[in-house]
């Protein structure tokens, strides 16, 4: 079953056009090439508020998977875990441990990753980095189990 999925790009810089956002992009062709209907993308800056309503839309438009990319670092604007987890129900710890352990074999700056996951109604949500290359990275050590979990999820 091809699941749909959703990917919200956080960037206070590329949502302002100072850069083009290239991980949303990255993360979308790596989804669709896994098998996934990308439905919907969007960026949005830095800010609680912005990210948590993106995430209720998607989750009230019953998509089963969304990706955010960006804001999980130490910079005092990084709050997509905070926004993440006052959408979400429920946790997924395992998804986060198992991408900072396999980033953490790439750089020993894993550590610092503050991304989460969880769900909301029969919504999972995975915070990655906001580099193209630690977002498909992150993604690659969780995509094979991830049908099986919206299985389980969506019923």
């Amino acid at each position: 079953m091809a699941y749909t999925a959703a990917i919200l790009t956080v960037s206070d810089r590329a949502s302002s056009g100072v850069y083009d956002d290239a991980s949303g992009p990255a993360l979308a062709a790596f989804l669709a090439e896994k098998g996934f209907d990308v439905v919907a993308t969007a960026l949005v800056p830095d800010e609680r508020s912005g990210i948590e309503v993106a995430l209720r839309t998607w989750v009230a438009d019953d998509i089963a998977l969304v990706v955010t990319t960006g804001g999980t670092g130490f910079s005092p604007r990084d709050v997509t875990p905070e926004a993440t987890l006052a959408v979400c129900e429920r946790l997924a710890p395992g998804i986060p441990e198992a991408m900072r352990a396999a980033s953490l074999e790439i750089t020993p700056h894993a550590v610092l990753s503050r991304e989460v996951a969880g769900i909301c109604a029969r919504t999972l949500i995975v915070n990655v980095p906001g580099s193209p290359k630690a977002a498909v990275e992150n993604l690659s050590a969780v995509i094979g189990a991830l049908p099986h979990g919206l299985d389980l999820l969506r019923g």
